[in-house]
């Protein structure tokens, strides 16, 4: 499967009116950084031992009830395709969790609780830094362009490099939802592989926004040593 080519300018999502100060953007997206910090660790507490096994079997990381991780970190994936995907006949734990939720309507948290629900997987295209604070990349996926906030892809991705996560979009700019994968162009052949035959005449922006896709490119990027290349830092390590 080809990776489709921009055929236009993508329009930029965000307005004139976006904060202009970086100090002020910051804190914004530090806040609510570790507002989506806490709500991934109440979602999950409510996701069984046995849900998480099943999910790194998935991967090929567990063999029965044992954990097979040449890093720590490896379990970030699992719990990304744990609160985020599930089989048709089920419930995702991130909507399960959203049900029970008791925040206020036009509270932080409610916003960054919907901002999750409404997750995209992409893979991005770094294009420029943003005048202010963070990348502008474009999702190459559906053509469409991010303001990403991340400090640690800022410092360390430049341009013209790929990659690969998922989005969650609270407001003007987007944030990532906590797992990476940096993406080479060779590897979207081995991810279209990997995915049942039935999504193969789908275009890619829809294939996307299947489960199995997420999971392909994590079992891609395992396998080409991705935690090789990648050191996850903790929300407060960001400030």
């Amino acid at each position: 499967m080809a990776l489709p080519l921009v055929q236009q300018q993508a329009s930029l999502p965000w307005g004139d009116d976006t904060p202009s100060r970086r100090d002020d953007i910051l804190a914004r997206y530090l806040r609510l950084r570790e507002i989506s910090k806490k709500l991934h660790e109440g979602v999950l507490d409510s996701i069984s031992t046995d849900t998480l096994l099943s999910q790194a079997r998935r991967l090929g990381l567990a063999q029965g009830k044992t954990l097979l991780l040449d890093h720590a970190d490896e379990m970030y994936y699992v719990y990304d395709l744990a609160i985020y995907t599930a089989p048709p006949d089920r419930s995702r734990a991130i909507d399960r969790y959203a049900k029970s939720a008791k925040f206020e309507a036009q509270s932080d948290e409610r916003l960054m609780l919907d901002a999750m629900r409404g997750s995209q997987f992409a893979i991005l295209l770094v294009e420029q830094r943003h005048e202010t604070v963070g990348l502008i990349a474009t999702d190459i996926l559906r053509n469409a362009k991010v303001w990403l906030l991340d400090i640690g892809l800022e410092s360390s991705m430049g341009e013209g490099e790929l990659i690969a996560t998922r989005l969650l979009t609270p407001g003007p700019f987007s944030m990532t939802a906590g797992v990476n994968v940096p993406f080479k162009i060779e590897m979207l052949e081995q991810v279209c592989m990997l995915l049942p035959r039935r999504l193969a005449d789908r275009d890619l922006s829809r294939i996307a926004e299947h489960r199995h896709f997420a999971e392909a490119v994590y079992k891609v990027g395992l396998s080409d040593g991705v935690m090789d290349r990648l050191a996850y830092l903790d929300h407060a390590d960001e400030a």
